[in-house]
């Protein structure tokens, strides 16, 4: 069951045409999106640039509206529509950001080690997940999450685990306020302990949770900074087809056939976004293509995440999170150990 198959307290509606049915929830969703990019471009004026992204405003903005306004079976299928099919297209989309020629001529040890840090991190953040309480898709999706690309890993793997609402939000919510802390303290983290910029670039890219947030923590620091973290944040990135392949073959329905059906149990989004990966990364999409599939990502990302957050209550939250605040905590700080352990390991100066 995917997040958006099973969003609580939202019964199907009654009645109404096929077509017209979805139209007042997405209206909804659509109007929650527009207030979490005003709110994001009133603190770029205030601020320089937006502390909260809109996607973590979208989703944060949608759990107070659920929370405070009872929405009834009539908005219900028009949500679905804008937590499921808009995120599935977002995430084939988010393919055309992925350039394998420039993260190849990073040299084979450094990307190596890189997938090595990504799957040690997965295995410990669920380890440290499952010994706060989590269940075990809410700790996949803390630990991929964390480990990977905060949103749209979580997004992508919550419908092959079958994740439900709830712990869809509750990992995005409070990964994301970690992500925001992580990009405020990791300049000043750097210096501490006398990184060089580009050793600096390596760190933030591998534990910064979503390329935004790389970009704002690293270019500030130096160009080279931004430079190196960015392409070291866009290998964290590739790796999420791989793993959600993984978490797919170890997700099969009971009782299925035993025979390799790929239709069967690999999203047809992830085959998406692995085609379109291979497709910008040969010069088959050219940038006059990837930079407006770029801004429609972003754009069906946060009415995603807008209708996700309309069906959670922000006080079911309330119950999970001190667990998962805790646990992505935990997670967050053996990554960066696990990173620095890496520069190290690999003599990068």
């Amino acid at each position: 069951m995917s997040p958006s198959d099973s969003l609580p307290g939202l019964a199907p509606a009654a009645g109404g045409s096929r077509w017209s049915a979805p139209v007042p929830g997405l209206v909804l969703a659509a109007g929650v999106s527009f207030a979490a990019w005003g709110l994001a471009s009133l603190e770029a004026a205030v601020f320089g640039h937006a502390l909260i992204e809109p996607l973590v405003l979208a989703i944060l903005l949608g759990m107070a509206v659920r929370t405070a306004w009872p929405v009834g079976a009539r908005w219900a299928p028009g949500i679905r529509v804008a937590a499921k099919p808009a995120l599935e297209v977002a995430i084939v989309a988010l393919g055309a950001s992925v350039n394998l020629p420039a993260l190849l001529r990073a040299g084979p040890a450094l990307l190596g080690g890189i997938a090595a840090t990504v799957v040690l991190a997965i295995l410990f953040s669920y380890g440290i997940s499952r010994a706060a309480g989590l269940t075990h898709r809410h700790a996949v999706l803390v630990a991929c999450g964390n480990s990977i690309c905060g949103n749209a890993a979580i997004a992508a793997v919550a419908p092959v685990v079958r994740a439900d609402g709830e712990d869809v939000a509750s990992s995005i919510a409070f990964t994301n306020i970690l992500g925001i802390t992580l990009v405020l303290l990791l300049p000043v983290l750097g210096r501490a302990v006398g990184l060089s910029m580009y050793q600096y670039g390596v760190v933030a890219g591998l534990t910064v949770y979503a390329v935004p947030q790389v970009v704002a923590a690293t270019f500030p620091v130096s160009a080279l900074s931004g430079q190196v973290g960015t392409l070291v944040k866009l290998v964290r990135v590739l790796l999420l087809g791989p793993v959600v392949l993984v978490l797919a073959l170890g997700h099969r329905e009971p009782g299925g056939s035993r025979r390799f059906e790929l239709h069967r149990f690999v999203p047809w989004f992830i085959v998406g976004f692995l085609v379109l990966a291979v497709a910008r990364s040969s010069g088959f999409v050219p940038d006059t293509v990837a930079n407006p599939l770029h801004t429609v990502t972003t754009a069906l990302m946060v009415l995603a995440m807008a209708g996700m957050g309309l069906g959670v209550e922000l006080r079911g939250l309330a119950r999970a999170g001190t667990r998962v605040t805790a646990a992505v905590a935990v997670s967050l700080m053996g990554l960066m150990g696990a990173s620095v352990a890496l520069i190290h390991f690999l003599r990068i100066r």
